[in-house]
């Protein structure tokens, strides 16, 4: 098998199809042993009948990794190799915006109202949902520097949204596909898996670019089984044991939170005993039972929400040159004008290539472990086909992570000598005291709530 050279993939971005990946995984226990795939609203499994070579008859599938999920594993692992340093060593630096939490920690010298119940650390554009046009970032403000009656002095400006805006908003507001050179430079991961602006200053009418890189893992000839679930309580605690109230607080306090003494309970506005009420089964059990203190048994029961065995899951991988060619990346004359050069462009577009490859080689390298009870093993070697002229398609092509990183190294070098902008040092942002105070009201809330408050 041949290693995928810069000048190959200049070639192919050029006037290639796409990239592709397809591998036979199996579940780390086994064939045949069981996987549980994501629910989704309704506690309901992505089911769906598919087309397969192989099979004479549509197939029962279901989804064991979205295209929304993979495009966030791959982030991670993005983001992994930035914080251990792999990136660095190899000389590989990726534009990154971090919005920093850390000074607002519990115990900081912040008014009370801007002190975290729980420390947040740094959330970066790699790791937020929406990437460089997410909420969190966008109600965050950065220090720039303004001149000011001929002096110059630093400023906090909001980082996108308002009549203020920092010139990193201003950018962000013009970018589309004929002028995506803001994204590269700031975010190239948003050219890559997808972007659309709807929360930003023009709403549904914002930016919005397609995939260029999709992958999903799929179980086939998947048929449903069920889950049992129980729990002996060691203490033999009965149902009848209760009732249970909330423990007033005392000074001197030195209990669970909740109390058998109906004298020591906390009152509601009527002066009544509280009930304690905290997790356990809702459907079987009322306020007060034992169980909503999580004891007492949990009776043997079945739930049909109870995972799939499967033929085998297979995991897709395409990356498109044509979503790439379609992006254009002008440069400033000296005249401030804006100039397109198509040498400029495909370097560009050969950068997105390389950094997808770069982020499918290391996610892969990281592993399959989707969530609980669904490890999967791919049972032979990461490798891609090239599809280049119609009907004609290279296989056998490798690309392990390390050799990812060099060609991603050497894509960046070649487009940083046609002046391409590439940020090298993180763009760091501090939320907005208003996006603090939010945060602390739904720590304080989610407490209050035993972590039960949701989304």
């Amino acid at each position: 098998m041949s290693q995928l050279t810069l000048t190959e993939l200049q070639k192919a971005v050029k006037s290639g199809a796409a990239i592709r990946s397809r591998v036979v995984l199996q579940p780390a226990g086994g064939e045949g042993t069981k996987v549980f795939p994501p629910t989704y609203a309704g506690a309901v499994y992505a089911t769906e009948r598919r087309r397969l070579p192989g099979y004479e008859n549509p197939v029962d599938c279901v989804l064991l990794d979205s295209v929304q999920s993979q495009a966030n594993r791959m982030e991670e692992a993005l983001q992994q190799a930035i914080d251990s340093g792999r990136f660095q060593a190899a000389g590989v630096k990726l534009p990154l915006i971090e919005v920093d939490f850390t000074s607002f920690f519990p115990g900081s010298d912040k008014a009370d109202a801007l002190r975290l119940i729980e420390p947040v650390g740094k959330v970066t554009s790699l790791q937020a949902p929406h990437r460089i046009v997410d909420a969190i970032l966008r109600d965050s403000v950065v220090e720039e520097e303004i001149e000011e009656q001929g002096e110059k002095k630093k400023v906090n400006r909001p980082f996108r949204g308002q009549k203020n805006e920092s010139t990193f908003g201003q950018r962000l507001g013009k970018v589309n596909a004929q002028n995506a050179t803001a994204l590269f430079e700031l975010c190239p991961t948003a050219l890559l898996l997808g972007m659309w602006d709807s929360t930003g200053p023009k709403g549904g009418l914002g930016a919005k670019f397609e995939r260029a890189m999709v992958s999903e893992v799929v179980g086939i000839d998947a048929q449903p089984g069920v889950k049992t679930s129980s729990r002996i309580d060691p203490l033999a605690i009965q149902k009848g044991a209760g009732p249970l109230y909330k423990r007033a607080a005392t000074a001197d306090q030195c209990g669970p939170e909740w109390t058998l003494d109906e004298a020591g309970a906390e009152r509601d506005k009527d002066q009544q005993p509280i009930k304690f009420e905290r997790g356990g089964d809702s459907k079987s059990s009322k306020p007060g039972d034992p169980s909503k203190a999580n004891h007492s048994n949990y009776p043997p029961s079945i739930d049909i929400v109870g995972g799939f065995t499967i033929r085998s899951a297979e995991q897709t991988v395409v990356l498109s040159f044509p979503a790439l060619r379609r992006l254009r990346f002008p440069l400033a004359n000296e005249k401030r004008d804006l100039v397109h050069n198509t040498e400029v462009d495909e370097a560009a577009r050969t950068v997105l290539a390389a950094l997808g490859l770069c982020a499918a080689a290391l996610a892969a390298e990281a592993g399959l472990d989707l969530r609980s009870r669904c490890l999967l093993w791919p049972t032979a070697q990461l490798t891609w086909e090239l599809l280049g002229k119609p009907g004609h398609k290279d296989e056998g092509i490798t690309l392990e992570a390390d050799a990812a990183i060099k060609l991603l190294k050497d894509a960046i070098d070649a487009a940083k000598k046609l002046k391409l902008p590439w940020r090298e040092e993180p763009l760091r942002l501090v939320p907005s005291d208003d996006l603090v105070k939010l945060v602390k009201k739904s720590q304080d809330l989610a407490l209050k709530q035993g972590g039960e408050g949701g989304a």
